[in-house]
């Protein structure tokens, strides 16, 4: 094990020394001096759990002040988890070969482009498109493959490990995928950064799949826009339905069992009996551009008196299962409709500056006696329908970032 003390060496000492073995200067540095009498520099490590002897160069051509220069930088790179003998033989085919820089989003185009004739489903390619543009680019996208070290994939996998842990271990492994093919290519070393066992699995923890759905039921926001253009292409009913709850951030009895006449398209208002809410008092639902555009459509196929959404049988609404028929006919059974108000209530906290009472309300969450009359008073229409709008627009992928006003702070 490399001492933990430093510069323990002295050029006088060194130059006396003749018997041979290893001579320590702290921090994995070592002199070493053969049975012929040879003097040179070797640099001890561990890296996935072996240990290795890394040569700097004989003692008559590196002096003590820059082996001890070298060995820092290695300490370094074993540090974040980069074999340093493996960044120096990829650093000298680079520069014998002159390659030219290849960025990791290049990588993963072309690998996107080679694998998808291949894919069963189509799907597949904008889905991988999506959580790498999601997740890798912000940090690696720009990054030359031969750069990306073990420490720029934790960067991108530590903020979503535990909290979005089936989305994590999809990038994880599109990311290993993508720089599997460049070390083929001999465009990167071989030693993956992005592998688990024996690696990533030292530091990031083991997840339980099952646990997952369970205590990860909600799509994350940032890839709501992508899941929305995606349930845009389906024609059914229920893929409308579904869309307009997620614009609306309602349950979904409360979208299955909506009737025409709850729907003022004048003022832009949904106005939700209380007898149907879980709370017992009405809330009037402030309707974006897109949800009027969604329930005027489904007004001209209602009947008046019937349901917005009406079932395949006469007289009934939406079955409950018909939403969740959508998610799996998407191959996204690790979500669930319910899921997508924790996606707006996440996206309220993480990007916007809204207050979280305006959130709560929209939510309709349950709220104390000592409230419920200042509540049915005031529902704070006004200050709800700017943050619905843009929700609705960041759900149409309008922009990458939302940035809303506040007006002031809630009552």
């Amino acid at each position: 094990m490399a001492s933990r003390q430093l510069n323990r060496l002295t050029a006088i000492g060194i130059s006396k020394e003749v018997k041979p073995g290893y001579y320590a200067d702290g921090g994995g540095l070592y002199l070493q001096i053969s049975a012929s009498g040879s003097r040179s520099w070797i640099f001890k490590f561990t890296i996935g759990g072996r240990t290795r002897e890394m040569g700097l160069g004989a003692l008559a051509v590196v002096s003590l002040a820059s082996a001890r220069k070298i060995a820092a930088e290695c300490r370094a790179q074993a540090k974040n988890r980069i074999d340093p003998i493996v960044a120096r033989e990829l650093h000298a085919v680079h520069v014998v070969t002159g390659a030219k820089r290849r960025t990791f989003r290049e990588a993963a185009t072309e690998f996107i482009q080679d694998r998808s004739g291949t894919w069963k489903n189509a799907k597949h390619a904008q889905q991988w498109t999506n959580t790498l543009v999601t997740y890798a680019y912000p940090i690696i996208g720009d990054m030359d493959v031969r750069d990306v070290d073990t420490s720029a994939v934790l960067r991108i996998l530590q903020p979503i490990w535990t909290k979005k842990t089936e989305t994590a271990q999809r990038v994880r492994g599109r990311i290993k995928a993508v720089l599997d093919a460049e070390a083929v290519r001999g465009n990167r070393a071989a030693d993956n950064p992005a592998r688990f066992s024996d690696h990533l699995d030292r530091v990031l923890p083991r997840t339980n799949k099952r646990q997952q759905v369970k205590h990860h039921p909600a799509l994350p926001w940032e890839e709501i826009p992508a899941f929305v253009r995606e349930l845009e292409t389906r024609p059914r009913r229920a893929a409308r339905a579904l869309h307009l709850l997620i614009l609306t951030a309602v349950r979904t009895n409360e979208v299955r069992f909506a009737r025409p006449c709850e729907f003022d398209m004048v003022a832009k208002v949904w106005e939700i009996p209380g007898e149907r809410m879980k709370c017992g008092v009405t809330l009037r639902v402030p309707l974006s551009d897109r949800a009027v555009e969604l329930v005027q459509d489904a007004l001209a196929k209602a009947k008046p008196d019937g349901y917005l959404f009406p079932g395949i049988k006469e007289g009934q609404p939406l079955s409950n299962m018909s939403m969740l028929k959508v998610l799996k006919m998407m191959e996204r059974r690790d979500i669930t409709v319910h899921g997508f108000r924790s996606t707006f209530r996440d996206w309220v906290a993480d990007c916007t500056d809204y207050p979280d009472s305006l959130a709560e309300q929209a939510l309709a969450h349950t709220i104390s006696s000592s409230t419920v009359a200042a509540y049915r008073r005031r529902d704070m229409l006004d200050r709800r329908r700017p943050m619905m709008d843009d929700w609705a627009a960041y759900c149409a992928g309008a922009t990458a970032q939302v940035i809303p006003f506040m007006q002031g702070t809630a009552a």
